[in-house]
């Protein structure tokens, strides 16, 4: 089972983890111009980032493209 992640970079990082690096690295307004998402822009949080990126998998990819072109 461990073999088919050793190529994924993004294995044991967190949705969480990666948002809160990209807020940090970004800050908001940064990635609501990166990434055309409303909760990047309009009164923005974790918590509502959390919420829709779980809920939205071509968003949630995305989100991890940026992470790992910024890392």
């Amino acid at each position: 089972m461990e073999d088919s992640q050793i190529n994924n970079p993004l294995h044991g990082v967190k949705l969480i983890d990666i948002l809160e690096f990209l807020v940090k690295y970004y800050g908001w307004q940064e990635m609501a111009n990166k990434i055309n998402i409303k909760c990047f822009a309009k009164d923005p949080s974790i918590k509502s980032s959390l919420i829709f990126l779980r809920k939205t998998p071509w968003a949630r990819s995305k989100v991890e493209k940026l992470y790992l072109d910024s890392i």
